[in-house]
């Protein structure tokens, strides 16, 4: 039975699969998530990004984490694992540490290779003088920074292999800013397009990460990737994988459904379950993909 994050991402690795990483905005979310995972007894991680947050609020959803884990989760063997996704801060580096959280991402993606370096070095001291078995993942290479429906590409974000950060540039981040996992930007991009695939995943590019870098490889922006790249990209050394959109996408779809099919309903809670099913779907599909 493992309950430490970065052995069970480290553990998927090492059995060619990845923990699946869902983001969430409210309680059905979560809800969904865990029954999940409880059907399939795998760890999975809840993600909240700095707007999340805001709106569930911090400690509420570190308690919430805890009191699922406690009720349906540990007990069986395996977890519900917390990360602040996203972090742009050191404010919010320390409420995330602070409340519980066992992970958070630093994002300086945006920022030049130097500055990304110093930004995140900083948040890992930061984090560490609070807590010290936070785990701390960095990012390398932007990739649009919202889970939406796309039209096109977001703007700034590298997708082309030239312009793609190297296994060496990925190398030197880890090294010198300490994380102890790294997303690197390898054709992937936050949020999903409408109409068209998603841009291509460079296996090549993650292969090439892997040789020489030990620290566990973050897939983010997996909403609309193909099945088929998903493996590849899981066999290739990606060990976590982040999917938001896609079940943004089911819970409005079959929010919106709900209320057709009810239209005279007001209690929502009466309404919710064929939205937890359409979001179970999703995520069960990805579990047992990725798992």
């Amino acid at each position: 039975m493992i309950m430490d994050l970065l052995e069970t991402v480290k553990n998927a690795e090492r059995n060619k699969k990845a923990v699946a990483h869902f983001n969430v905005a409210n309680l059905e979310m979560l809800k969904a998530i865990s029954h999940v995972a409880e059907k399939f007894g795998v760890p999975v991680i809840v993600g909240v990004s700095e707007g999340e947050r805001a709106y569930m609020g911090v400690h509420h959803i570190a308690d919430l984490i805890r009191s699922y884990n406690e009720e349906h989760h540990t007990k069986q063997g395996y977890h519900l694992f917390l990360n602040a996704d996203h972090t742009h801060s050191l404010e919010n580096v320390e409420k995330a540490v602070r409340a519980g959280f066992d992970a958070l991402v630093f994002d300086a993606a945006d920022k030049s290779f130097e500055e990304n370096i110093e930004l995140t070095a900083e948040a890992v001291q930061r984090a560490r003088s609070i807590r010290q078995n936070i785990i701390v993942e960095g990012e390398l290479g932007y990739i649009g920074q919202s889970s939406r429906l796309l039209d096109t590409l977001p703007e700034g974000a590298t997708v082309m292999l030239e312009d793609l950060p190297t296994a060496e540039q990925i190398r030197e981040f880890v090294e010198r800013t300490g994380v102890d996992m790294v997303a690197p930007a390898v054709g992937n991009v936050h949020g999903m397009f409408r109409s068209t695939q998603n841009p291509e995943i460079q296996i090549e590019r993650i292969l090439e990460i892997k040789s020489v870098v030990e620290a566990p490889l973050v897939l983010h922006g997996g909403s609309g990737i193909t099945d088929e790249a998903f493996i590849l990209a899981i066999d290739a050394g990606m060990s976590v994988v982040h999917i938001s959109t896609e079940l943004r996408r089911a819970w409005r779809t079959a929010w919106e459904q709900a209320m057709q099919d009810n239209p005279d309903e007001i209690a929502s809670y009466k309404m919710i379950p064929s939205v937890l099913s359409a979001m179970e779907k999703v995520i069960e599909r990805r579990v047992k993909l990725f798992w």
